[in-house]
């Protein structure tokens, strides 16, 4: 996706979209770019994390979900991963500052059986944190997989239909949706995924069915506020049938 990344764009604001997904590709390759080690692209793509999210909220997104660690990442070197999981622990302790008095709310979806307990207390502690704040809603996915959570929520209902508490044919599509991690909140209208790549990786496969998907070969680190400008505006600038003529 090329654009001019000095031009500033204006935004409808009667159409912003509600819930934004985003795969925040290219930390690694960042940092070797710049001889530093990849530890250091991770962290720096935390705060560009935190600057978007603050512009997000400001400008009206309801919800953002950001793919942090996917259920294949485990498959990476592993001081790889243990620095992803420092990085985690540290972003979650620090909530607090974090939010700098923002009124948004954090949680964190996919499997937590293979984190560590300290990472899950500090999971449990964040999302009591912020559970009363009704501004933006930042789902960070760690461990998250799309596959692994429609498997969820299948098991989910065989359980409840097993039980006799749901009727096998009483399940609809609304009900299954009820069962993921995004339950509650707003369909996912638009997925951004930086860094080159142009496929989901596994993210969101149920809640992306009707979503505009916008790509950039921007790394992360290096994604600002007029990129995700940019990205409103081009959503806002599609054509959104759903099968229509």
């Amino acid at each position: 996706m090329f654009f001019n990344r000095k031009k500033k764009v204006e935004l409808n604001t009667g159409n912003i979209p509600k819930h934004i997904g985003i795969i925040m590709d290219g930390n690694g390759r960042w940092a070797t770019r710049r001889g530093l080690p990849r530890s250091a692209g991770h962290r720096a793509g935390a705060e560009t994390l935190r600057k978007i999210t603050e512009h997000c909220s400001d400008i009206g997104v309801k919800a953002i979900t950001a793919y942090a660690f996917s259920t294949e990442n485990w498959n990476r070197p592993p001081a790889e991963v243990d620095a992803l999981m420092k990085l985690l622990y540290e972003y979650l302790k620090d909530s607090e500052k974090r939010l700098a008095g923002k009124n948004n709310k954090i949680r964190v979806i996919g499997d937590r059986s293979k984190l560590s307990d300290e990472i899950i207390r500090e999971i449990k502690r964040t999302e009591e944190l912020t559970r009363d704040n009704c501004g933006l809603v930042l789902n960070l996915a760690i461990n998250y997989g799309g596959r692994d959570e429609i498997t969820r929520a299948a098991r989910l209902l065989a359980t409840d239909a097993q039980s006799g508490t749901l009727e096998p044919s009483d399940i609809t599509a609304d009900i299954l949706g009820e069962r993921l991690y995004t339950s509650g909140l707003p369909e996912v209208e638009l997925i951004i995924r930086t860094g080159g790549e142009r496929r989901l990786s596994n993210f969101l496969l149920w809640q992306s069915a009707y979503a505009e998907f916008w790509y950039t070969d921007i790394y992360f680190p290096d994604f600002g506020k007029k990129d995700i400008d940019q990205a409103i505006f081009d959503f806002q600038n599609r054509d959104r049938r759903y099968g229509k003529l």
